[in-house]
């Protein structure tokens, strides 16, 4: 196990940046800054600083339904990456945790600490 650092990011799909899903936006970059993983998780319910409760148990009713992202790296790394964030997202909440990464039978990965500039295949 190495250690990494796991970036929790808090949106909407209502959130948008231009045209696009804001969450779409920041995982893309994520794709294109080579982190090591990434995942966008959609949610059944829940409410931000506004105190608006989001919940999909009524259909006709449902917007702005919760959305995170989270992408997991070396600290150095999801540091860096913070500045995309700051920039793409910058109203969102944003959780840091520390964690143990391990990778069980990923074939073609980089460490978490492999100093080698990582590439993402086209």
């Amino acid at each position: 196990m190495v250690p990494g650092v796991r970036m929790t990011i808090f949106l909407t799909e209502d959130d948008r940046l231009g045209h696009r899903a804001l969450w779409s936006v920041v995982l893309d970059r994520a794709r294109e800054e080579a982190m090591a993983g990434a995942t966008v998780w959609r949610g059944i319910e829940g409410f931000g600083s506004s105190g608006l409760l989001r919940s999909g148990r009524f259909p006709d009713a449902a917007q702005g339904m919760p959305v995170v992202v989270e992408i997991v790296d070396s600290a150095e790394r999801i540091d860096a990456f913070a500045a995309v964030v700051a920039q793409t997202a910058p109203g969102a909440l944003v959780v840091l945790a520390g964690v143990d990464v391990s990778r069980r039978g990923a074939a073609r990965v980089f460490p978490l600490d492999d100093p080698v500039e990582r590439t993402v295949p086209s």
